[in-house]
């Protein structure tokens, strides 16, 4: 059987598991093209496709090119005409889609807040840790009530639901959410440990271990000062060579690098942008001080507007989505500034806003934020009058704001 299409990767990733799963159900070939883990992902043949240079990335045999998991799995699950992974009719599908969202939007980012500090993929933050931690269990609250009386999430077969949903949850499940959590749990328990016994989960997957316990964050040991070692007399001898080299080998490793750090210094000092802006009245002070001081070569101006906006209930969640995201763009912290608002109402609300980056395109410190994939980056051109005040008005909380009521707003500084 000749593949439908070709996945870049990297490997054992829970983001690929799905499409994978979706392609046995359906006895379709997807290609595989992994990158090591620590490589560089940015093949030409990547470049010349794909509109970010973001994995997992897909290209079908039709010329399709897809970044985002979820829209690279209902392509997969959509492309058997007898299929029933998108459920039996259009009411169905809909619920199906209400899922994959979810696992994207309330599983996937807190999962990861939690997960990768054990793994050492991201800096342990507590408050994040902690926020993290209460709102996927919210989640798993939700699907607990909703599999009391359901075997699986949508219809009575196994569709994307369940597999977009279960494998957010691998890692979770492997590390973090122990016996105690799933006596607590059993319609979730129940539902998971069948679909990972399902011989399509089982090919992609593997056995899948569950945490019997916990694992818990433990910060990096630190070498002990080498003070404690002093007070022994010491002869006025020539240290060998020998101990030189071992000298230097106890020294730790230097930090990686960021990428940013190396571009040609800018005449736009961010740190001092930030104070002018905590510190001073935005129109007309800080907005002046902004335009006189840019430097377009140095920074980039980035329109940003949330993905699912017709998913939003209440204006103090939202207000919390952004907080969430901003706490996991820690590592970004020196190199970008934000500005993020809530427009609308109860019911009926949206977010949007401007990022201000170093460098000319979005770097690994934000796209590889957990949140990232939930909003649109659109390079802004500062140069056209509309732009310039819409993004004035932005950084108010004020002014035009496409039309909209301002709610509320949070500024990443």
């Amino acid at each position: 059987m000749a593949p439908i299409g070709k996945i870049y990767c990297y490997p054992n990733n829970p983001r690929v598991f799905k499409i994978l799963i979706a392609a046995h159900y359906n006895e379709l070939e997807v290609e595989i093209a992994e990158f090591e883990i620590g490589t560089d992902n940015k093949k030409p043949e990547y470049l010349a496709k794909f509109h970010n240079e973001k994995v997992p990335a897909f290209e079908s045999t039709e010329g399709i090119c897809l970044n985002e998991s979820g829209a690279i799995a209902y392509y997969v699950a959509s492309h058997n005409d007898r299929t029933h992974l998108l459920g039996k009719d259009n009411k169905e599908t809909s619920q199906v889609l209400h899922y994959v969202l979810f696992a994207e939007n309330e599983i996937t980012p807190h999962a990861n807040t939690w997960v990768n500090p054990i793994l050492g993929i991201t800096p342990f933050n507590k408050a994040a840790h902690n926020q993290a931690v209460t709102s996927l269990k919210k989640s798993l609250d939700v699907l607990e009530k909703v599999l009391l009386n359901k075997t699986y999430l949508v219809g009575e077969r196994i569709t994307l639901a369940d597999i977009a949903v279960s494998t957010s949850l691998y890692l979770p499940f492997k590390l973090v959410l122990d016996t105690g959590f799933r006596k607590e749990h059993p319609n979730l328990s129940r539902w998971y440990t069948t679909l990972i016994n399902q011989p399509a989960f089982k090919k992609v997957m593997g056995d899948v271990t569950l945490a019997d316990v916990a694992v818990e964050y433990t910060a990096p040991k630190k070498d002990k000062p080498k003070k404690e070692q002093k007070e022994q007399p010491k002869k006025e001898t020539k240290p060998k060579e020998t101990d030189v080299e071992a000298e230097e080998e106890e020294k730790p490793a230097p930090k990686p690098k960021s990428k940013l750090d190396s571009l040609p210094p800018s005449s736009f000092v961010l740190d001092e942008w930030k104070r002018v802006y905590s510190n001073n009245d935005t129109r007309p002070t800080a907005v002046d001080w902004f335009w006189e001081h840019f430097d377009p070569e140095g920074y980039s101006i980035w329109r940003v507007d949330y993905k699912y906006n017709d998913e939003l209930t209440k204006v103090f969640m939202s207000s919390n989505l952004i907080g969430g995201f901003f706490n996991r763009l820690e590592r970004a912290r020196k190199y970008a500034f934000g500005s993020l608002v809530v427009l609308g109402e109860d019911g009926a609300n949206s977010i949007a806003g401007y990022f201000v980056i170093r460098g000319q395109e979005v770097p690994e410190e934000v796209y590889d934020a957990a949140d990232f994939e939930s909003y649109n980056f659109q390079k802004a051109d500062h140069t056209d009058p509309a732009v310039k005040s819409s993004f004035e008005d932005y950084i108010a909380w004020d002014g035009h704001l496409d039309g909209k009521k301002f709610a509320d707003g949070k500024i990443f500084k």
